[in-house]
């Protein structure tokens, strides 16, 4: 991925103590780090939310993996609805 640079610009901190970066990032989430008294560095961020986390492990990705590859091979059908569904209310 090619960074994309542009030359610096000047921007006023209003009296709420905010600035704009512009409406390309209107919505996104930032981490925004404070490297020493009066700089920053400002990155988009995607945040995982603690309950999603283990989707991004490598044992959840590998058999997330395995599920898709299988759903790919045997493909969706409603041919055996009302047996499934007579079966579930016989166990119910």
């Amino acid at each position: 991925m090619q960074a994309i640079m542009s030359p610096p610009t000047v921007k006023v901190i209003g009296a709420n103590g905010q600035i704009s970066l512009g409406k390309q990032f209107a919505g996104r989430q930032v981490l925004v780090e404070e490297q020493e008294t009066g700089v920053w560095l400002i990155r988009t961020a995607t945040v995982i939310p603690d309950n999603e986390r283990w989707l991004h492990e490598d044992q959840a990705s590998s058999d997330l993996d395995r599920a898709v590859a299988w759903s790919m091979q045997n493909p969706a059908s409603d041919s055996q609805v009302d047996t499934v569904l007579a079966d579930a209310a016989r166990k119910a």
